[in-house]
């Protein structure tokens, strides 16, 4: 990766090297197994998807409670506590999508950028038990709206502004992948 270097932020303090964007499309994991991760959305039942995402925030609790949970493994990459800040914020907004797709006939999502997020929120300040508390809050909340989900709701769908597609299944299986994935970029299995 390349780095766009230390910027100063608006208060003048430095931010750390910053990632290259993840612009890939990955709904393509929808269709085959992920060969970084190992996840395959096939063996993924949706009546599983609001287990997963809570056994996943058990295991960024232990991610969390690393002593090294700031240090990252190059200049360019999110250390663990950048990587679990990026989750927390995922499980909040996954589960207002599918709240969306719920009330909502065909919603189209907001745009989210995630590494403009990340200097906003500036992830590599977080303090490891306030991410934790958050993270967990946020993924009880996903999985309460999972498991509500009733028989006729799962085919209900929900677009990003590029045209994917999405039902409420497979974004729950998509928005699994995604925690899977960052869980396993830190070393860690769900």
């Amino acid at each position: 990766m390349t780095s766009t270097g230390d910027r100063p932020d608006a208060a003048g303090a430095g931010v750390p090297p910053t990632p290259d964007a993840d612009d890939k499309d990955w709904t393509w994991v929808l269709q085959q197994p992920c060969a970084e991760c190992g996840f395959d959305a096939e063996l993924l039942e949706r009546g599983q998807i609001a287990e997963v995402v809570r056994r996943t925030a058990v295991v960024w609790q232990e991610v969390l409670a690393d002593p090294d949970v700031r240090r990252r493994p190059s200049p360019t990459v999110w250390s663990p506590l950048e990587y679990a800040a990026h989750c927390r914020d995922v499980y909040e907004l996954f589960g207002a999508r599918v709240r969306l797709m719920l009330h909502s006939a065909d919603p189209q999502f907001a745009n989210w950028d995630q590494d403009v997020t990340a200097l906003e929120k500036r992830y590599w300040e977080g303090e490891p038990d306030v991410v934790a508390s958050e993270l967990t809050a946020w993924a009880e909340s996903a999985a309460e709206i999972f498991d509500a989900v009733g028989d006729d709701e799962w085919v209900r769908t929900g677009r990003r502004s590029n045209g994917s597609i999405f039902t409420v299944e497979t974004l729950g299986k998509y928005f699994v992948h995604d925690l899977v994935h960052h869980l396993h970029d830190v070393g860690r299995r769900r």
